[in-house]
């Protein structure tokens, strides 16, 4: 079954419910600033990269089932980069 889906948005708005729980979810451990978006960036940079072919079930799990850790520090991490390029910016600005 392809579930009626032809791209990553449709797969994106397919997977939507499962990444809100989970955000509802770590709001609950005290990181309400992640959002959906955060969770399907950190699962196609660092899990679903692989070019292996997964089900809509399995990735369904591995949204629920992340790690919550590993997941922090990739959104800390993407922060720290996006401050040092407009630092960068700022300088070249000068």
């Amino acid at each position: 079954m392809d579930f009626g889906i032809k791209n990553s948005l449709d797969l994106y708005k397919r997977l939507t419910p499962a990444m809100n729980c989970k955000v509802r979810e770590l709001s609950r451990y005290n990181m309400k600033y992640v959002k959906k978006e955060d969770i399907w960036n950190y699962l196609l940079k660092e899990k679903w990269n692989e070019g292996k072919k997964l089900s809509l079930a399995e990735m369904v799990d591995d949204i629920l089932n992340l790690d919550n850790g590993k997941l922090d520090k990739f959104i800390k991490r993407k922060l720290e980069q996006t401050k040092t390029n407009i630092c960068k910016d700022e300088v070249e600005l000068l």
